[in-house]
């Protein structure tokens, strides 16, 4: 290890004052020449910069229109709150965003940590967060400050601020490049939909609990704690100050840059372990014997033959494809959040919970697809429709192993919430018709409508130019599974109608059944067809 840093004292002249300037320039240079790439890219860029700068104009104005009002400061302490932790969390989630956060780049080159970090931090202050950060620090300033100490600690607390909030994502990605660059990076990335989806829920579900609390008052609880945590300890001190508390304010102050000069220290030791240790991932991975999976698992649970190799290929996609288990991970948390969320504001239903069933059942589409070109394989095990059958078949019962636990406690749990257990029974049999109606156009649009998911990126999920025929598969399935549910969609309907809610635990065996026989209906259909196409399936799934 010392040999590796022996060039750094051949170059002592770089100090922070020629190093600054020379990372300024080199991320100015990483934005352009990735502006360059493609038109696409370069469309997207402006078009990210234009909103953000909408929203940032937007959200300065708000924050002026706030000054004056008694419940400014926990408005703004909890908004820098929220958004540090956006900093710290965006870049696990987005490790491709920015080519300066792998520092394993600039282990070959002559340079010393501390003099590094300066020059990161600063070269870390170009591009769009920055900006919107600054905007919301300047926003709470003209919100907050009154007086000519105030208006001084406003400036240092903004500084400080936004120092903070770059220093912590820098020192989130060193402390954790190793993972962002490693398959399980990967598959972080791929769930970022996940998180923002699952953020807007929570903000829409605090907005209006917001909203029945009685007004901005609710936050003065979470805001009296979150003004002493770094960075909104910051924007505390500025209210501080404009009350005449300077002691007060200068704590905050004083936690604030011991924020930064911790984080700051974090990130150095970080870039000398990088830069001057080997990266091991590899070494414990071949050291480690290899274990028989065959000896243990699931397996010995599942059926003999083609049906449980099938099942195994089937689960083990789920657990270890990337966009296989993004998929997989976004339907199950969607499919919890909408019942239980629309439940915990009291607007929901019970019958929200047969959501559940509809996200999990969209996997069966597009079976084939996440194959890619090695459906080649699958393909060379298919001779006869007996063949594909058991393929379909296999596919979804694998699909059944989690979606029929899972439905039902979903179900379970909506029911709790809205104390409604008397529907129970039907809203299951609901839910299981679904999900072998489901089943069974899934079967059948996977064997007409196959199309590639392209592996290269962790954002597109339909190859180019098939993108027609994701929309036919999903949107086509969807509405021709509603469709062969009418029947007891229509049963339910009766049984309320008729005011014959004794017999409305009927509907959980009848939905139960029908939704087996048309699950086994529609892979029956599905079969031969894909006994019959299996070189265009192959052709169609291998674009991407």
């Amino acid at each position: 290890m010392a040999r590796r840093r022996q060039p750094v004292s051949t170059a002592s002249t770089l100090n922070t004052g020629t190093l600054t300037p020379i990372f300024v320039r080199l991320k100015l240079s990483l934005l352009r020449n990735g502006l360059r790439q493609s038109s696409g890219r370069r469309a997207a860029y402006i078009a990210s910069i234009v909103v953000t700068l909408l929203f940032a104009a937007g959200q300065l104005i708000g924050l002026i229109a706030l000054r004056g009002n008694d419940h400014a400061d926990s408005v703004v302490v909890l908004l820098t709150a929220v958004l540090a932790l956006g900093w710290a969390f965006m870049p696990l989630f987005f490790p491709s965003g920015d080519e300066t956060l792998d520092p394993t780049r600039l282990v070959m080159l002559p340079l010393h940590p501390r003099p590094l970090v300066s020059a990161l931090l600063v070269s870390s202050l170009v591009g769009i967060g920055p900006l919107f950060t600054l905007c919301l620090a300047v926003g709470s300033a003209f919100a907050l400050a009154h007086g000519a100490f105030a208006v001084v600690v406003s400036v240092v607390g903004a500084t400080l601020t936004l120092l903070v909030c770059v220093a912590l994502a820098r020192a989130v990605a060193a402390a954790n490049i190793r993972l962002l660059t490693s398959r399980k990076g990967r598959d972080l990335a791929v769930l970022s939909g996940l998180v923002i989806a699952i953020g807007i829920q929570v903000v829409n579900f605090g907005a209006q609990r917001l909203g029945d609390a009685g007004g901005l008052s609710a936050l003065d609880p979470a805001a009296r704690i979150a003004r002493w945590l770094p960075p909104a300890s910051a924007i505390g001190a500025m209210d501080s100050a404009s009350e005449g508390a300077y002691a007060t304010a200068l704590t905050q102050l004083a936690l604030a840059a011991l924020a930064l000069i911790l984080l700051l220290r974090s990130w150095q030791r970080s870039l000398t372990k990088l830069m001057t240790s080997p990266d091991g991932s590899t070494l414990a991975a071949a050291s480690e014997p290899t274990r028989k999976e065959s000896a243990t698992g699931l397996h010995r649970l599942l059926p003999e033959g083609r049906t449980s190799t099938v099942m195994q290929r089937s689960l083990r996609y789920v657990w270890r494809d990337p966009k296989t288990k993004a998929a997989w991970v976004t339907a199950l948390a969607i499919g919890l959040i909408v019942p239980l969320f629309n439940a915990l504001q009291g607007t929901g239903s019970i019958y929200f919970a047969c959501f559940a069933a509809g996200m999990l059942g969209i996997q069966m589409y597009n079976q084939f697809g996440q194959d890619t070109s090695a459906f080649w394989m699958v393909a060379l095990t298919i001779s006869s429709t007996r063949d594909a059958y058991i393929e379909l078949r296999a596919r979804a019962l694998a699909l059944l192993v989690i979606t029929l636990p899972y439905t039902a406690v979903v179900v379970a749990l909506t029911a709790a919430l809205l104390g409604d257990w008397q529907a129970l029974p039907e809203v299951l049999g609901l839910s299981f018709a679904l999900l072998g109606a489901m089943l069974a156009t899934g079967a059948v649009a996977s064997a007409r409508f196959p199309y590639s998911i392209p592996q290269d990126s962790a954002y597109k999920n339909v190859a180019p130019g098939q993108v027609g025929l994701a929309w036919i598969s999903i949107f086509g399935g969807m509405i021709s599974a509603a469709v062969l549910c009418a029947p007891v969609i229509a049963l339910t309907i009766w049984l309320h109608a008729s005011n014959s809610q004794s017999a409305l635990w009927l509907l959980l065996p009848v939905g139960a059944a029908y939704g087996t026989l048309i699950g086994w209906a529609g892979i029956r259909m599905a079969a031969p067809q894909t006994a019959n196409r299996l070189p265009e399936i192959l052709a169609a799934v291998s674009k991407g």
